[in-house]
């Protein structure tokens, strides 16, 4: 009987072959689309599965209020972690993890047998301080040493087997023991413990661990500030695994009484504060209030937004099938008929059907499955780095495939069976069974999914135009300083030879191509953030911890073409000895006119320093976020980066390459063993919207898929159409209609189709687009004509694939049509 099934639903696949290619093609895209998508929410939702107990596990983080300004931050005080040991009840485990300062990364040299130069590491990432406590939250198998007693005393180092191979590529592992590391030049680690790779999504992403207990016998006591409650470092974060029948909310209102003891500016008042929060361990790859600075978060609203697109295309795939099986039910009228009058059931011809959309949902998997390795490589910029496609080892793809499959035949395949096999056989023999031109009682409900097809595909035509549109305006809007041509590179903090910088600033204002440079802190747009304590005394808001500070010699202004309003510009000083202020924070000073803030004094670091000039306001962050108050110094002390505008290229494009070599041979003549980075403005800022960039480009992909998949179906169901009425076409021409008449009556109802989907689409489409510009603080107008343009976009669509046939079929001749009728 089965085999009966198939070898039908092939002959009818062979018989009506450009039908059942649209069919596959279009569950083809729904199903690779999902395929994808899947992977990356699977990717993306695993992450913290591994851990021991990790229900139980916490991050510590802070939640701040300055002034009413919110701030939040994963970072911890140093010294809370021995404080909780202590002072704390219902915490089984206490685990601080550090990296170090700068980048998070160090300098590791091996000392090699043999040679007398050892072998180095530049700027090795991923390597942690923290104390035994940590290997009790990982499942790590542990190959040489212990968890109890590898990290317990000071200068011990745990390595997994990859850094093992990395740092001993010739010793065994088991030898590996009592070998000696050192770190940024400053101290020497002994190897006393291996475990294997844990090769598994966590945030807990060290892979060379150095013991807690080192910190105190070096100078990293200082620069961890391990003895400081009122600041701390950005790399410094603190985990907590609470005892299986202790509250959270109990312990974390411990933390706050303990952080207040020793931090009595803690709970200020009502607008200062700081606050420790517990930060659920399967929260912080998804919560980006508490990003750290090395780390990926997934954006769960984006997830579940890629959910919905997959959902869409297989929704337009799946009503593609519906309406071209349906509109082709009369061919198989008299098979269904013959076959009900030889004894065949409802029951076994709904099965038959479903058989047969089972065929083409497998077929359409198959090729699905061919083609995700490539999917993946077309799309590598939203792959999340560690994504790869192992179906031999990822057995939950062929489950997903054969779920979907099903899924996608039962709602493709139902409403056809039922119709198909509902016909009465004594009318369909008798030629009484309906068909798409007579507009039967079924017709209503084809046009209703095309009516579908087209909003979904409307919406996202929209989206994707509005989204394009204020990306364009956030990357080209004037942000109040030039931003163009700028190239700036950092010099390395850890030299103490301050005629260095100076004089490689001087070698390259020097350099051919070189029109301005200048010494600096931060570009006036930065992802970096550095707030400065500052007030007023006469202002009723002083805006207090809250004012954005940059700093830099007196060409910072010129080079970025901000404008000064009033005063004068900063004179180039060891200290900070004067200030320039923008007109936001003037304004919120309390001055009418930038005039009037000229010579007022504000309170800086137990100093009163003058306003000497008012600059104008410039963004100095994204479009995402108002402008705030911002003071500039002239301060040379702190000043490692340099910025360099570059002259025009005069469209030879090596001009720059060729100026930059030779910024970067200048930059090795003072520091010959430092790498030579750099970063252009521009893609600084273009960095701001990297989101909303993968954003649009996932949406055009959409767009065109969702397009592509409807105008299939139209395809499909205007050849079947014109095949049903080639008759009634005949005869029109026979009559004297001409080609526009025939064109105009075959593609009318159609036509009707889409326009009554712009009309739904539109509201929905503004609401959604109006609800993301929210997020902006600076956002385009939502004019009216864009969606206009929308919608006669896809009005023309949608009249170019009707014309493919409609044409076709009104030059055909009348003749040879009434003949073949």
């Amino acid at each position: 009987m089965f085999k009966n099934y198939f070898t039908t639903a092939f002959r009818n696949f062979w018989r009506n072959k450009t039908f059942s290619v649209i069919n596959v093609l279009g569950l083809s895209i729904g199903i690779s689309a999902s395929l994808i998508i899947f992977l990356i929410v699977q990717f993306e939702m695993s992450y913290d599965k591994v851990e021991t107990d990790g229900n139980h596990i916490y991050r510590v983080v802070m939640d701040m209020k300055f002034n009413g300004n919110d701030g939040h931050s994963p970072a911890m005080v140093a010294p809370l972690s021995s404080a909780i040991q202590r002072e704390i009840t219902g915490v089984e485990a206490t685990v601080p993890v550090m990296q170090f300062q700068g980048d998070a990364t160090a300098k590791v040299s091996i000392e090699k047998e043999g040679s007398s130069k050892p072998t180095v590491f530049k700027k090795q990432p991923d390597i942690v301080f923290t104390n035994p406590k940590y290997f009790s939250l990982l499942p790590y198998k542990w190959i040489a040493g212990s968890p109890e007693s590898s990290l317990k005393n000071p200068f011990n180092v745990v390595l997994t087997e990859s850094r093992v191979k990395q740092y001993f590529p010739s010793t065994n592992i088991n030898d590996v023991i009592g070998k000696q590391i050192k770190y940024n030049d400053d101290f020497t680690a002994i190897v006393s413990g291996v475990v294997k790779d844990l090769n598994a999504r966590t945030s807990f992403d060290g892979i060379e661990f150095i013991s807690f207990a080192t910190i105190a016998q070096t100078h990293l006591q200082d620069d961890f500030m391990m003895n400081k409650w009122d600041d701390w470092m950005g790399y410094s974060h603190l985990y907590v695994k609470l005892s299986k029948d202790a509250k959270d909310a109990n312990v974390q209102s411990q933390l706050n009484h303990l952080f207040v003891k020793y931090n009595k500016n803690a709970n200020k008042d009502a607008a200062n504060y700081i606050h420790l929060h517990l930060q659920p361990l399967n929260d912080i790859h998804f919560n980006s209030l508490y990003a750290s600075f090395d780390g990926r978060i997934a954006h769960k609203p984006t997830l579940y937004g890629l959910l919905a697109v997959a959902a869409f295309l297989l929704i337009l795939a799946c009503i593609n099938f519906i309406n071209l099986t349906t509109a082709n039910a009369a061919s198989r009228a008299k098979e269904i008929g013959i076959r009900k009058t030889m004894g065949s059931s409802k029951k076994q011809l709904i099965f038959q059907f479903l058989g047969e959309t089972f065929l083409f949902t497998i077929a359409a998997c198959v090729i699905s499955f061919l083609i995700a390795p490539l999917l993946l490589k077309m799309f590598a910029d939203f792959i999340p780095p560690g994504l790869n496609f192992q179906p031999f080892n990822q057995p939950n793809i062929f489950l997903f495939l054969l779920a979907l499959a099903i899924v996608v035949s039962f709602l493709s395949g139902l409403y056809p069976a039922f119709i198909l096999s509902g016909y009465k056989p004594v009318k369909v023999l008798k030629n009484q069974s309906f068909s798409f031109s007579n507009e039967t009682r079924h017709a209503w409900i084809r046009k209703t999914l095309t009516v579908s097809q087209f909003v979904i595909a409307q919406f996202f035509v929209i989206a994707t135009v509005m989204v394009s549109k204020q990306i364009n305006y956030s990357l080209n809007a004037d942000m109040g300083f030039r931003k163009d041509a700028i190239v700036s590179f950092g010099l390395p903090r850890q030299d103490t030879i301050a005629s260095h910088r100076s004089v490689l600033l001087n070698e390259v204002k020097t350099i051919p191509g070189v029109q301005m440079a200048s010494r600096a802190f931060l570009t006036p747009a930065d992802e970096g953030l550095a707030y400065t304590d500052i007030s007023y005394a006469g202002a009723a808001n002083d805006n207090k911890e809250s004012v954005q500070l940059r700093w830099g010699d007196s060409n910072y202004l010129k080079l970025f073409n901000i404008k000064i309003l009033a005063g004068r510009n900063v004179d180039e000083s060891d200290t900070i000895k004067e200030f320039l202020i923008n007109e936001t924070y003037s304004k919120a000073l309390g001055f009418k006119r930038p005039q009037d803030a000229i010579g007022k004094l504000l309170d800086y670091n137990n100093m009163k320093l003058p306003i000497v000039g008012v600059i104008h306001d410039f963004n100095e962050q994204s479009f995402h976020v108002p402008v705030g108050p911002l003071v500039f110094a002239g301060f040379d002390d702190r000043s490692y980066i340099i910025h360099v505008l570059l002259q025009s290229q005069n469209g030879n494009n090596s001009s720059w390459s060729n100026t930059i070599a030779q910024i970067q041979k200048a930059y090795h003549q003072f520091y010959p063993d430092e790498d030579f980075t750099y970063n252009f403005l521009d893609d600084t800022i273009a960095k701001f919207y990297e989101s909303e960039q993968h954003t649009a480009s996932l949406l055009s992909w959409a767009t065109g898929l969702s397009i592509l998949i409807s105008c299939l179906g139209l395809l499909g169901l205007v050849m079947y159409t014109i095949n049903t009425r080639t008759k009634e076409i005949g005869i029109r021409k026979i009559l004297g209609a001409t080609v526009t008449n025939i064109i105009s009556i075959l593609s009318k109802d159609f036509v009707q189709l889409v326009l009554i989907a712009f009309v739904i689409a539109t509201p929905i489409a503004w609401w959604a687009t109006y609800k993301w510009l929210q997020d902006f603080a600076y956002k385009i107008n939502m004019s009216w004509w864009v969606f206009a343009l929308c919608g006669f976009s896809m009005l023309m669509i949608a009249l170019i694939t009707l014309s493919i046939q409609t044409i076709k079929a009104a030059l055909s001749n009348p003749v040879k049509s009434l003949r073949t009728e």
